[in-house]
């Protein structure tokens, strides 16, 4: 996706806006500035408006749910009234489509707290792409976090279809394609698909962190663009280094 800036952008954020918009394991080595907030939260606490406390607050909700002390927030009648006027999300999960791995409660979130987007293998393509720009650009969100997960289906798809020459079903195909350029071959079997759902987050992180606008808020301090992962057997989330 070219997102190079263009004269026309106010116009557009102003069109997107009127039609959208009504350390732990996770925390480490990040130091960053804090990006300036877009709007008022409707939350009763602090939303967290830098890369570290954005991850901080991720990690401290995956340990209440890994530990079976969820608190469900942001879940009440007061919240959801105030959300109608608006969203100020926190964090960006780009996630599989997986139905063990929803993010809200994996990371112990509620309403209005995390702007999830979602596809079999973290797969990217411009409707993807595009809504983790609208997060980014819109909303002023500070952190991109690209989610893997022990297991996963479409990689062990991709790398199944790789080995054998198969000709995976219609759209499936197109997954396969997109995840076989980060296979990992210097493995075997059950190891080799592990390891290239670790390569698959590292390659879907890099993409994301090189569009040009996102780039630009990296560089300037105002995002983080991180790759981690899920394990099914512990529920622990923790990050995969690129």
């Amino acid at each position: 996706m070219n997102s190079q800036a263009t004269p026309d952008r106010p116009v557009r954020r102003t069109f997107l806006r009127a039609g959208l918009t009504g350390a732990a394991a996770l925390g480490t080595g990040l130091t960053l500035a804090a990006s300036p907030a877009s709007a008022a939260s409707p939350k009763s606490h602090p939303r967290p408006d830098t890369p570290d406390a954005a991850l901080r607050e991720l990690a401290a909700g995956n340990r209440r749910w890994r530990t079976f002390h969820e608190r469900h927030p942001d879940e009440t009648p007061a919240t959801r009234q105030a959300l109608v006027s608006g969203q100020h999300p926190f964090a960006v999960v780009l996630g599989c489509i997986d139905s063990r791995v929803p993010p809200e409660l994996v990371f112990d979130q509620g309403l209005g707290d995390l702007m999830t987007v979602r596809s079999a293998g973290e797969v990217l393509d411009e409707a993807v792409l595009g809504s983790i720009a609208y997060g980014v650009l819109e909303l002023a969100i500070p952190l991109v976090l690209v989610l893997g997960h022990q297991s996963c289906g479409a990689v062990r798809a991709a790398v199944e279809a790789e080995e054998s020459g198969a000709q995976l079903p219609s759209h499936i195909q197109y997954l396969a394609d997109q995840i076989r350029p980060n296979i990992d071959h210097t493995k075997e079997g059950a190891a080799r698909i592990d390891a290239t759902i670790d390569a698959n987050v590292r390659a879907v992180s890099a993409r994301l962190a090189a569009e040009p606008d996102l780039a630009a808020k990296v560089a300037g301090g105002q995002l983080a663009v991180v790759g981690a992962r899920y394990e099914l057997s512990s529920q622990r989330v923790h990050r995969v280094d690129s």
